[in-house]
């Protein structure tokens, strides 16, 4: 691949990443219910709400790998994985595979392979647009009925997370 599609890649997360920034700037409310979505697994195969797990909990984080805040919170459910377990937990972002392999290698070892995960790319930059988070990490947890409890996007809060999920 050549460099100027490198260039134009990063060019659009930049553009996605200044405009989720923005997003903060004007204080927009996450979404209350699960929106129609259409993110992708690792194998490129389509993932969207009709394939969410019935009657369990959601748990929505929207990451960056270069987001030393999601750092921290995604070594933070690795550590403390087992107070997760109840909820089906989606891990989305908008990195190369590549750069997102690293990143769950580096800080989140113990997730790869949990059957509870699930590992999305956005690849349409919807997610944004959809679930409207404000800033890294984002962090969404949705009842069985697709009705949002709670949004954080501080990771010293993930305490929060796991007294509801509980």
């Amino acid at each position: 691949m050549t460099k100027n599609y490198f260039s134009m890649k990063n060019s659009i997360k930049m553009f996605w990443l200044l405009l989720l920034i923005s997003f903060n700037v004007s204080a927009q409310t996450p979404a209350a219910t699960i929106p129609d979505f259409r993110l992708f697994r690792s194998d490129k195969t389509v993932f969207t709400n009709r394939n969410l797990v019935p009657g369990k909990m959601s748990f929505f984080i929207f990451f960056d790998a270069g987001c030393d805040h999601c750092q921290r919170a995604m070594s933070h459910l690795s550590r403390q994985y087992d107070a997760y377990k109840k909820a089906a937990i989606y891990l989305v972002t908008m990195d190369a595979p590549e750069k997102t392999n690293h990143f769950m290698r580096e800080y989140a070892p113990n997730l790869p392979g949990k059957k509870n995960i699930t590992m999305l790319r956005d690849l349409q930059y919807e997610f944004i647009k959809k679930f409207k988070p404000r800033k890294y990490p984002s962090m969404l947890l949705y009842s069985a009925e697709k009705k949002l409890i709670l949004y954080e996007d501080d990771e010293e809060n993930m305490s929060k997370f796991v007294k509801l999920i509980k």
